[in-house]
């Protein structure tokens, strides 16, 4: 398990100096384990910050099976990203406690955290309540079909700025700005400056990111954390390249 400091106070340590940081997104459901140990190889040389673990559906039964695989390669801290509260194991580090913020489905505000909690309050994960902001990404994405929530326009900067504020004032501890899986584009770099000059927590951007450059551009926008899924499922080689530009002063 996770030592100390915590995932979130170190993830917070880094925001302050000015530190970025890589996770990679995995989804039980698309990694062959070939892919799985080159993918685990490369990020441990290269010092990936995190791996989350988790996808819309994850139907074959592989969670535990993953995160104990993860485990026996590497000590890089392995993160829940639960699509529902099916998605839980006691094998990870710790837990992004998801609530759909951008969306009006009391089921992925509420209703799922609520069948969790009795797991998550015996667990030894960290949890870490998490505001879950869908933005449109040019397509329909998995998460969007499974959420049925309406993402946030790319160009309504104003709403994901509020919706942002509102999570944090309501006590989430981070924000987690998402294309979606697939998505054609990531979330503008606009859109992130403007969030990150609204609130003070940490602040992760997804979906949509397929380059180093994009990466690059969203980490000087404001992320503190990237996270990249689907691209380095098809080629995992770029993790280095990442690490590198991660390391690079400003992003």
């Amino acid at each position: 398990m996770l030592l100390q400091p915590s995932l979130y106070t170190d993830l917070c340590r880094a925001r302050q100096s000015g530190e970025k940081r890589l996770a990679i997104l995995l989804d039980p459901d698309k990694l062959p384990p070939a892919r799985l140990e080159q993918t685990v190889a490369l990020a441990a040389e290269a010092g990936v910050h995190y791996f989350f673990i988790g996808g819309s559906l994850v139907v074959n039964d592989r969670l535990d099976e993953l995160l104990s695989e993860i485990r026996r390669r590497c000590t890089i801290p392995l993160v829940l990203f639960p699509g529902n509260s099916f998605q839980l194991s006691y094998r990870a580090d710790a837990i992004l406690l998801l609530s759909l913020i951008s969306g009006r489905n009391p089921e992925l505000l509420i209703g799922q955290h609520v069948i969790a909690a009795p797991f998550l309050k015996m667990s030894p994960l960290e949890i870490i309540s998490t505001g879950y902001m869908l933005v449109d990404g040019g397509v329909t994405t998995a998460v969007q079909y499974m959420s049925n929530t309406l993402p946030i326009p790319a160009h309504k900067d104003d709403i994901a700025v509020c919706t942002a504020m509102a999570g944090e004032m309501l006590g989430l501890k981070m924000l987690y700005l998402e294309a979606g899986s697939g998505a054609r584009q990531p979330v503008p770099t606009r859109m992130i400056e403007a969030v990150r000059g609204a609130v003070d927590i940490p602040l992760l951007v997804g979906g949509g990111i397929r380059s180093t450059a994009q990466a690059v551009e969203a980490w000087k926008a404001g992320a503190d954390v990237v996270v990249v899924g689907n691209a380095l499922e098809e080629s995992p080689e770029l993790i280095p390249e990442l690490m590198r530009s991660a390391k690079i002063p400003g992003g």
